[in-house]
């Protein structure tokens, strides 16, 4: 097995191969340093995982049997070729779910409880009083019920909320207490009963510019809008001016479009926003919850196992 030489959210890949071969004490797992030595390595390996694999690696990767890609998104990768190959390729689904659903849990308090204000006031050194409200009986509408969507249901609950899941198939149900699909009028009346609204979604025909002018008009001036999916699920012309007069409360943006978000941006000014530079991912943990999705995976290398006994298999 080789573990590839780029890192990712500044982890060292010398840790995570640390963490594979605590996993995996009878695999011989090499960490290449250098370009020379990942092609190398690549010729012979039966596994290989990292943040990215050239077309022309592939190539030459002539016993590849899995590739375990440090990320959740795959459309980096040669994946027709990957597939034309029979190389099965496993992803990073919900590794971050935890950090990213506390990071909403934050959002979501720091709006109710006017945190936010008090840190701008803090950095002004004013002592003013303002109001603030209660999660507690507020309805939230979790757009996106996958794992990451699961893990803030998950940590609403003690906090006496309603809520509500969009997902393409509503008839799978979900950890909400009430789930709707993606069709215009579905999505129109979770949105006017919402307090909160947590956009946690892949990027996809369906759910591009999801959240635009007609769909804030239907939030209303009292709603907080959260995105933690990607940038373009809300057209940003239409949030910026509804932020800017008062047609939406505010919006805590992890994602934005473009990105990263230039300096001169309106955005920036405005004391409804909070802005993060797209790290709710961040955990220290990545490596080990990866290491654990890779090891589970390699050891049914082999066997007879199903596809779907492989662990975050991408099938499209």
């Amino acid at each position: 097995m080789v573990v590839l030489r780029r890192g990712t959210e500044a982890l060292s890949p010398a840790a995570y191969a640390a963490e594979i071969r605590t996993r995996l004490p009878d695999w011989e797992i090499a960490l290449a340093r250098t370009p020379r030595e990942e092609r190398d390595l690549l010729r012979t390996a039966r596994v290989a995982t990292g943040i990215d694999l050239a077309e022309e690696q592939l190539a030459a990767a002539e016993e590849l049997e899995l590739f375990v890609v440090a990320s959740s998104g795959t459309d980096h990768l040669p994946m027709d070729a990957l597939r034309e190959r029979g190389v099965l390729v496993a992803n990073a689904a919900g590794i971050h779910a935890p950090g990213i659903a506390e990071q909403v849990l934050g959002y979501l308090l720091s709006f109710a409880r006017g945190i936010h204000r008090g840190i701008r006031q803090q950095a002004e050194r004013r002592w003013r009083h303002y109001q603030a409200s209660e999660l507690m009986g507020s309805t939230v509408s979790v757009v996106g019920l996958g794992a990451i969507g699961h893990a803030v249901v998950e940590r609403l609950g003690p906090f006496g909320v309603e809520t509500i899941g969009v997902r393409y198939t509503p008839s799978k149900g979900g950890p909400t207490d009430e789930v709707v699909g993606f069709d215009e009028d579905a999505v129109h009346d979770a949105l006017a009963r919402s307090d909160y609204v947590v956009l946690c979604s892949p990027l996809t025909e369906t759910t591009r510019h999801l959240i635009g002018r007609a769909e804030i008009e239907t939030l209303g001036p009292e709603a907080v809008l959260v995105n933690v999916g990607r940038g373009p699920l809300v057209e940003f012309e239409a949030l910026t001016t509804a932020l800017q007069v008062g047609d939406l409360a505010g919006a805590a943006l992890d994602v934005t479009d473009p990105e990263p978000l230039p300096n001169d941006h309106p955005l920036w000014d405005l004391d409804n926003v909070v802005i993060t530079p797209h790290m709710g991912g961040h955990t220290p943990h990545h490596w080990a919850r990866l290491a654990d999705v890779l090891a589970e995976n390699a050891r049914l290398l082999g066997s007879d196992a199903d596809p779907s006994e492989f662990r975050n298999l991408v099938e499209e």
